[in-house]
């Protein structure tokens, strides 16, 4: 029997909507994270805080401000991924191995929508840089 060498439109709609789905997740959760990043800057700006003046509670809000927009920046890199699937989909190499050329397992492309290699080649990839 001959190896599927492509997806069907079908299944590619599938993928389409799945990822859709999840960059509509996305971009709820980074508006959020937008949302209390603007909040924490403009009572750090304004001296408007809950606690107390204590060089301890100042430093636990730089501390949550900092870790915010860490999340927001992971969080756009994510948006850049899904972004890319989507541009995959339309130009005919999503879910295809950048690097054995075979298809992609379906149960891999739902979880890691914007990958471009195989679990096998994925892991080999990563025993060469780590050994």
């Amino acid at each position: 029997m001959a190896t599927k060498t492509k997806w069907t439109k079908k299944e590619l709609e599938h993928f389409n909507l799945n990822i859709l789905d999840k960059r509509k997740k996305l971009l709820v959760e980074m508006g959020a994270l937008k949302e209390n990043t603007k909040i924490a800057n403009e009572s750090s700006i304004t001296g408007d805080s809950t606690y107390a003046y204590h060089m301890a509670d100042a430093g636990t809000d730089q501390g949550e401000r900092e870790k915010a927009y860490y999340w927001l920046a992971r969080e756009n890199s994510y948006l850049r991924y899904i972004n890319r699937a989507l541009e995959m989909i339309e130009d005919g190499t999503f879910g295809i191995c950048r690097t054995c050329g075979e298809l992609i397992k379906k149960e891999r492309l739902e979880e890691v929508p914007h990958t471009s290699s195989c679990f096998d080649c994925k892991t080999k990839s990563a025993t060469k840089t780590v050994g």
